[in-house]
């Protein structure tokens, strides 16, 4: 991209606003080199590097890029054997440890998915044993510790010791001959340790003379005794220095064995920094992520100029590259026809480098190869040349190179000229430039070119808009609608005369004039269609809110349903469970009985599937149960096998108690139910009279008592529900409950069911000779 475009339309100011939000030297340099991409893919993989880490920002509210720093020289001259400081080694260490914590709080991130930014902090490596030797070494401060070696340990304690020794004898000096010095303190010249003698004690104190004040009155001499001492503490410095050196050498050529690892992590950490940064511009700006695409196409909603401030700027809408390829704006001076050139141009180059743009979500630009823009007065006094002459320079220059993946901003094109020639020239650009399938906004003065748009294919006019009530431009853009110059009405509103406005209009050619009339009622037409769609608008987002809405309240609803559904059904399928259970118990004993009863095997079989077939399908399960209503009706009589399907079980007819009603016996249930909801199995055959119940009755399997003594109450209550249902198909009329005397709670229980049993007619209890109070019998219907 031409370094002069991006000058132009001020890339360069977007670039001084992102450096400003990176976190390290490492995203800063990074951001200083950022260019335009022209590459479709490229551009689509940055904006969802800055998408993923604009969605981290929005979540959490910042990220840990702390304590990161640009640590390539330093790991460089570990490389040619270079011995690091201590600050340096601590910030290696800093930058270990800034990346792991980046790692853990990525990797810690349920929502949402970030396929970039964890594949970037999935290769940091970890480092942490080159981070403990490093801390084990050096203090936060950038000191070399004690601890770092026995040896710098020992070396310091010595120092500490030779130190405390120099002071003791030089503080003894200052007790006691405080008169021969000119101040009583000890102080420090050459790195050893002297007193501040006066000139004319220097004999009186003896010892070596390292300086002088600058008035010569003040020696500052090191006494004879404590020369050997001081010579002690430089030496245990001499020492100490030269163990720092090489610890800090063995630290530096341990960070030199991990150099690839460093430079891995150092390059990691730099892109996730600039990545944020560009997330953290977009969210300073409001921006959104654009969709991006190649074929030249721009649609974006409420674009506002990113260096204008908010309460300033005007949002506008601009759209080109579907119906049409070419803008002309035509309006007033100051009216905002440069800044939606720029507008348009930054937004390209903003969006070809990855970063979001200050506009409503869902708008679409495109990635131009080129992007060239004629704007503002570029004339050269060195050159000569004047105005006109230097625009046309300039876009001579554009049509060397101007193809079908370009974008064009002209403003003013043809000024400075004759208008006449200027306004032709103009045209013919234009032409040349719209032949080529270029992009272009153009912006003008003259008046022939406000029908332009008018004559030619894929072009269209726009104006900015201007209030004549308040006599200044309102900024918005208005497509479709060639701008008027307003002269007139700006006169009258001044307090020009009205004959003076009435004769100057008289000069007006007549095409002129109904041209302005035109752009007038355009101009309110568009106004109007505005309003209208803003209120159309507003009612489709409702009925879509109410769409949604309702939906969601049917899906509730079919999920509840659903719920009842299968919560039947478990019921339904466990008491099936149930009866079947009991019923192959029954068939089971029957079965071990057959001698005694003399049954046959068939007939078992036959019973057996009649369990199979009493069991009722599930409402899932159900397809076409009813009978089809084309079949007539066949007429029943008592004793005819049915299946009521009301309660989908199978039973008999026991009498017609209507013209189309009939009372069916279910089990020891009599139910009345519609002919419509019966339907036909078979009619009853006279046979051999074994009914199951009679062979029950006859057995000894069924005793005409039930004894619960020593039971706990709820299996008495299990054993006795059982038994009355067997006594029952037995067919006994009465039946003995033992239940015995004790606290009378079993009493209690089985007088209480036989209230509520509707098959129990009576109870009392048991005579003399049946067991009195600790037997109940039961009488059954």
């Amino acid at each position: 991209m031409n370094e002069r475009i991006l000058d132009v339309l001020e890339y360069n100011k977007i670039i001084s606003q992102l450096t400003n939000h990176t976190a390290s030297s490492l995203g800063k340099e990074q951001a200083v080199s950022l260019k335009p991409s022209v590459h479709l893919e490229e551009v689509v993989k940055l904006q969802n590097e800055t998408d993923e880490a604009a969605q981290v920002l929005r979540l959490k509210g910042h990220i840990p890029l702390g304590g990161i720093f640009d640590i390539k020289p330093s790991i460089k001259r570990t490389m040619i054997g270079g011995i690091l400081s201590a600050l340096e080694c601590l910030d290696i260490a800093s930058t270990i440890y800034g990346g792991r914590q980046l790692k853990r709080f990525i990797e810690d991130m349920e929502e949402p998915e970030m396929p970039i930014l964890r594949d970037l902090v999935e290769g940091l490596l970890p480092l942490s044993e080159l981070e403990r030797k490093i801390k084990s070494c050096i203090d936060d401060h950038g000191s070399v510790m004690d601890g770092a070696s026995d040896k710098l340990r020992t070396i310091r304690s010595k120092i500490r010791t030779s130190e405390s020794r120099v002071r003791d004898k030089l503080d003894s000096y200052t007790k006691s001959k405080s008169k021969m010095l000119s101040d009583a303190i000890v102080t420090i010249r050459n790195d050893r340790y002297v007193l501040p003698v006066k000139q004319e004690y220097r004999g009186s104190i003896g010892g070596i003379v390292h300086d002088q004040s600058a008035s010569g009155a003040t020696l500052f001499i090191e006494p004879q005794a404590v020369v050997e001492v001081n010579n002690q503490l430089q030496q245990a410095r001499v020492e100490e220095k030269q163990e720092v050196e090489r610890i800090l050498s063995q630290l530096s050529q341990a960070i030199a064995e991990e150099q690839s690892a460093l430079y891995n992590n150092v390059d990691r950490l730099g892109h996730v920094d600039f990545m944020f940064a560009r997330a953290k511009l977009g969210a300073s700006m409001k921006a959104s992520m654009p969709t991006m695409n190649d074929e030249g196409r721009v649609n974006i909603k409420q674009a506002r100029h990113p260096l204008i401030p908010p309460e300033e700027v005007v949002p506008n809408d601009i759209e080109i590259g579907d119906e049409f390829t070419s803008i002309v704006i035509t309006g007033p001076n100051t009216g905002g026809k440069t800044v939606t050139l720029k507008l348009l141009g930054l937004f390209t180059l903003m969006a070809q480098s990855g970063l979001q743009v200050p506009a409503m979500d869902g708008g679409e630009l495109a990635v131009f190869e080129q992007v060239f823009a004629d704007i503002g007065d570029e004339q050269s006094i060195e050159q000569s040349l004047s105005t006109f002459s230097s625009h046309m320079t300039n876009i001579v220059e554009i049509l060397k190179q101007v193809n079908n993946r370009t974008l064009v901003l002209f403003d003013e094109l043809g000024a400075g000229t004759d208008p006449q020639e200027g306004a032709a020239l103009a045209m013919s650009i234009l032409d040349e430039v719209v032949r080529r399938d270029a992009r272009v906004i153009a912006t003008t003065h003259y008046p022939e070119l406000k029908a332009y748009g008018y004559n030619r294919k894929g072009v269209v006019n726009a104006s900015v808009e201007f209030d004549i009530q308040t006599l200044k431009p309102t900024y918005r853009l208005l497509i479709g609608v060639p701008g008027r110059s307003n002269a007139f009405e700006i006169s009258r509103r001044l307090g020009l005369e009205e004959n003076i406005i009435e004769t100057a209009k008289q000069h007006v050619g007549v095409d002129s004039q109904s041209v302005e009339n035109m752009i007038a009622s355009l101009e309110a037409s568009t106004r109007e269609a505005e309003k209208d769609y803003e209120q159309a608008d507003l009612k489709r987002q409702e009925a879509e809110q109410l769409h949604q809405d309702l939906q969601e309240q049917w899906r509730q609803f079919e999920e509840q349903k659903e719920k009842l559904y299968k919560k039947a059904e478990e019921k339904a399928e466990k008491a099936i469970r149930k009866a079947r259970e009991e019923a192959e118990e029954i068939v089971n004993e029957i079965r071990n009985m057959k001698n005694s009863a003399e049954l046959k095997e068939h007939e078992w079989i036959e019973a057996r599937k009649m369990l199979d077939e009493a069991q009722p399908n599930l409402a899932s399960k159900q397809k076409n149960n009813t009978p089809s209503s084309n079949q007539p009706q066949r007429e029943l009589k008592a004793g005819d096998e049915v299946k009521l399907l009301t309660l989908n079980q199978q039973g008999t007819i026991v009498d017609q108690t209507g013209s189309n009603e009939y009372q069916v016996q279910v089990g020891v249930m009599k139910v009345k139910a519609k002919r419509k909801d019966i339907e036909f199995i078979k009619t009853k055959q006279p046979t051999k009279e074994k009914p199951m119940a009679t062979v029950r009755g006859k057995s000894h399997h069924v005793k005409p008592e039930l004894d619960l003594r020593g039971e706990r109450y709820e299996d008495a209550l299990k054993k006795l529900e059982k038994y009355v249902d067997d006594a029952l198909l037995a067919g006994y009329p009465t039946v003995s409950i033992i239940h015995g005397k004790g606290t009378g709670a079993l009493r209690t229980a089985v007088q209480n069911y036989a209230k509520k049993h509707r098959s129990i007619s009576s109870y009392r209890f048991g005579g003399m000779n049946e067991g009195g109070s600790g037997v109940t019998v039961l009488e059954l219907k």
